[in-house]
This record gives structure tokens, C-alpha cells and sequence, in this order.
């Protein structure tokens, strides 16, 4: 045995940094084992306490666990990356409007399960709204699907003919917020009408709806067929709830083909077209 213990002794030194990284990466500390080199460095050069050491990698572990959990919900939300508030045209709404939206972005609104339903004509920005307002609950780590209605009825439906509606509601129920674009498209039959009410029935005071539709709350009854189940179903969604009114916001392609044939041609088609009506004069 104390041969044994002195061959030990006298071997070669274990390679630590190896060592380090792989009980790093056994721990799944992915930041700590990929800076904890540079950091050392880092705290050495600036005399820094071997509590600062620590603080900075644990800061670093965190800082990207957060994002990897902020982009995990971000793709599991199915929202379109590209309808965030950065690209949504604030400015064009009323003011009024306009505070409502930036109350919704504080995400306050979940907590309470307060329900969104945004009204308008197509064209009026409901859809980007409710995205970038979407993107803003990711960011404040909460989670969210964004969903057509008709697809969402259609995997309910689906779920229904399989036996495991309820087992697909609980699934639902555990979302922070579940954004229905466009529920007034679909005219549903009975069977659809049941499962979307059941949806919203069981969400009712314990999860946020966000709801864009172009159907004001009287043409509801084209989309829940029975007028005792339309009234019941706005009864629900409206008890707590925020309503955004965009019925009198001019549609964003509207603007914009307007703003294109409004847009004076570029300096060289105003020459070259010059020159078209000059004709041989202008070489004289």
C-alpha cells in the first residue's frame, strides 16, 4: 500500500483544466466552462477577489441560460419573427390607442388574466399587433402561442375524434397567453363552434386570450351559430378584458401603395425621361 500511494505521488500531474471542464459540463454549466479561462485571466490582471471571480461566471451563466430560455419560447411560440414592435407603425394610431398598446407591452395584463381583443378591417395592423405584443411577453419570460383560429379548431377537432380533448386543453391551459389571429375568417360548424367554446371557457379568469377579429361583437353569432352560445362567449372573453378599437385605422397596404404613387421618381428617371420629351432638340 505505501508503494502504492508514493507511485501516485510521484506520477504525473492530473490535467485540472481538463478535469474542470468535464465536471463543468457534467453540472451543465455550459458559460462556466467555456469562460472560466478567459475570466481567470481576466481577475488576475485587475487583482480581482476570488468572490468577483465567481460572481462573474455565475453572471455569465445566467446572462445565457436566460437567452437560451428566451429563444426556446420564441420558437415554440410560432410567432412570425419579423411583426415585432421595432417594425409596427405606432405613430399611425390615435393616442389613445396608442397608450393602450404600451400598457399591453408591459405585460402587466397576464397577471390578471385580462383578456385582448383587437377590432378591425383588414389591413389595420391587428395581427402585427398582437405578434409584437407576443415578442414582449418572450422577453419578460412568459409563454405564449400564436395560432390562426382555424388551425387551432382544427387540432381541438382533431384531438377531439382521438379522445384527448382534455388532455390538449391542459396543454393550452398551461400558456401564459394564447393569441387567436383571426377568429372571425372561419365560418365554423357546430362541431368546431363547441370546441372553440370550450377553449374559451376554460381559460375564462385563468389565462390571457389575445383575439384580432374584423367581426364587431354583434356579428359574433357567424362565428358561435347559436345566439345563447354567442352571448355567452362574449360574456366571457369581455368580462376582463382590454378592447382595442381599430375599426378606424386605414389599412398599412393602403398607406402604402398611396405612399408609392405619391413618391416622386428618382433624379435619374426624371432626367432620362427629360431627355425623352427633349428629343433631338436637346442635342442642338
Amino acid at each position: 500500500m505505501p508503494d502504492q500511494i508514493q507511485t501516485t505521488l510521484s506520477g504525473p500531474p492530473p490535467d485540472r483544466h481538463s478535469e474542470l471542464v468535464a465536471m463543468l459540463r457534467q453540472l451543465k454549466l455550459s458559460a462556466f466552462s467555456a469562460s472560466f479561462g478567459e475570466v481567470a485571466l481576466k481577475s488576475s490582471r485587475q487583482n480581482l477577489s476570488h468572490e468577483a471571480f465567481l460572481h462573474e461566471l455565475a453572471r455569465l451563466e445566467c446572462e445565457q441560460r436566460a437567452q437560451r430560455s428566451t429563444e426556446r419560447r420564441l420558437r415554440q411560440s410560432h410567432l412570425p419573427l419579423e411583426k415585432t414592435f421595432a417594425t409596427f407603425e405606432l405613430a399611425q394610431l390615435p393616442p389613445a390607442l396608442r397608450l393602450q398598446i404600451e400598457r399591453l407591452s408591459s405585460g402587466e395584463f397576464i397577471e390578471t388574466a385580462t383578456n385582448v381583443i383587437a377590432v378591425g378591417p383588414p389591413g389595420s395592423g391587428k395581427s402585427h399587433l398582437s405578434s409584437a405584443v407576443g415578442h414582449a411577453l418572450i422577453l419578460k419570460g412568459k409563454s405564449v402561442l400564436w395560432i390562426s383560429t382555424a388551425n387551432l379548431v382544427q387540432k381541438l377537432l382533431a384531438a377531439k375524434r382521438d379522445l384527448r380533448l382534455p388532455q390538449e386543453l391542459t396543454r393550452l391551459d398551461r400558456l401564459d397567453c394564447l393569441i387567436l389571429d383571426d377568429i372571425g375568417y372561419v365560418q365554423h360548424s357546430r362541431d368546431e363552434m363547441e370546441v372553440l367554446f370550450t377553449l374559451l371557457a376554460q381559460r375564462y379568469e385563468r389565462g390571457s386570450v389575445i383575439i384580432t377579429t374584423n367581426l364587431v361583437f354583434s356579428e359574433w353569432e357567424r362565428i358561435f351559430k347559436d345566439p345563447m352560445t354567442t352571448l355567452a362567449a362574449i360574456d366571457r372573453v369581455v368580462h376582463h378584458s382590454v378592447i382595442l378599437d381599430m375599426l378606424s385605422v386605414e389599412s398599412y397596404r393602403a398607406r402604402q401603395a398611396q405612399a408609392q404613387t405619391q413618391t416622386p421618381p428618382p433624379p435619374e428617371t426624371q432626367k432620362s425621361r427629360s431627355d425623352e420629351t427633349a428629343g433631338p432638340m436637346a442635342d442642338s
